[in-house]
């Protein structure tokens, strides 16, 4: 079985195209499109089927966005599909204290307190934040944190682990990480990321940088957003569409130059639009904010619905 959506009218998997109707103009290939191949995948697109036609007849939508954050795609949104849409983000940083936040998630791989010293021990926006693959860490001669799945252990280089402990450049967390405790910390100064939708808005909290490395599912059209239009990141280079999130293709020169753009002279326009967009995510959460207020209004909605007698 074999699924490929909205297919361009191109030449090659490799030649550009512009999404259409779009506000902005957003470049892709067909090769950085999702597609599925194989009985494998017969369940997922059915449910993805289901799902799309759900959003079609659904009363309205809620997003964990803010509206400051993609003002043009919400009014774009509300014109195109013309049916109710709240946006009532960030929702990670409902949690302030440190209870709640170390609480997220399944139990982490490392102690809080071992990871909060660490951090400590660096220079404010220094540290690299990232969460898979191997990568080319060490000629950047750069502080970092790499949280890597158990079962990718062996990606990792021989020796690498204890000279970056020995220097004391880098902390390496085998399994789950405290992924909002950490780029909540002053040390955090880069974030590199598939830019799935959740860690694209923690991101955002952090009011940092980021290098973007999409490899399946929307995370291309999310990554055009941090690059294209936020223009709060920069891009590891041309990949491809993956649907087991392999990370081919990169190669360490392609992290060494997106890491040195970052946190050279050029990111510091992106940093200042960064922590722009951070301050904006705690206005929106606050009374009178915008997703206070959408929160809100989606209360009063339903209510208003249901009171009418009107059916899902």
């Amino acid at each position: 079985m074999r699924l490929r959506l909205n297919e361009p009218n191109v030449s090659s998997d490799y030649e550009s195209f512009s999404v259409p109707h779009l506000p902005h103009e957003i470049i892709l290939n067909k090769k950085q499109l999702p597609h599925f191949e194989g009985e494998y995948y017969k369940d997922f697109i059915k449910v993805l089927i289901e799902a799309m036609q759900a959003e079609l007849t659904s009363y309205g939508v809620i997003f964990n966005s803010f509206y400051e954050l993609e003002p043009d795609y919400a009014r774009y949104y509300h014109e195109v599909m013309k049916r109710k849409a709240w946006h009532i983000g960030l929702v990670s940083i409902f949690n302030k204290n440190f209870e709640d936040k170390f609480g997220r998630g399944t139990k982490s791989a490392i102690d809080e307190h071992e990871c909060l010293k660490w951090l400590e021990t660096k220079l404010p926006d220094s540290v690299v934040y990232l969460s898979f693959g191997t990568m080319g860490l060490e000629a950047c001669d750069q502080d970092f944190i790499w949280v890597i799945k158990e079962d990718q252990e062996t990606s990792i280089p021989k020796g690498f682990e204890a000279r970056m402990k020995e220097k004391g450049k880098g902390l390496i967390i085998k399994g789950w990480a405290l992924q909002v405790l950490i780029l909540d910390h002053d040390s955090f100064g880069v974030f590199v990321t598939h830019c799935g939708w959740n860690s694209l808005l923690e991101g955002v909290s952090g009011g940092v940088p980021l290098v973007t490395w999409p490899v399946m599912a929307e995370q291309f059209c999310n990554a055009k957003l941090v690059t294209n239009i936020l223009k709060i990141g920069v891009s590891i280079g041309d990949v491809e569409w993956s649907s087991t999130s392999y990370c081919d293709g990169v190669k360490r020169e392609m992290i060494e130059k997106a890491l040195a753009r970052v946190v050279g002279s050029e990111g510091e326009e992106m940093r200042n639009r960064a922590w722009v967009l951070k301050e904006k995510a705690k206005d929106a959460m606050m009374a009178g904010g915008s997703s206070y207020s959408d929160l809100t209004t989606c209360i009063e909605d339903i209510k208003s619905f249901k009171s009418n007698g009107s059916k899902w």
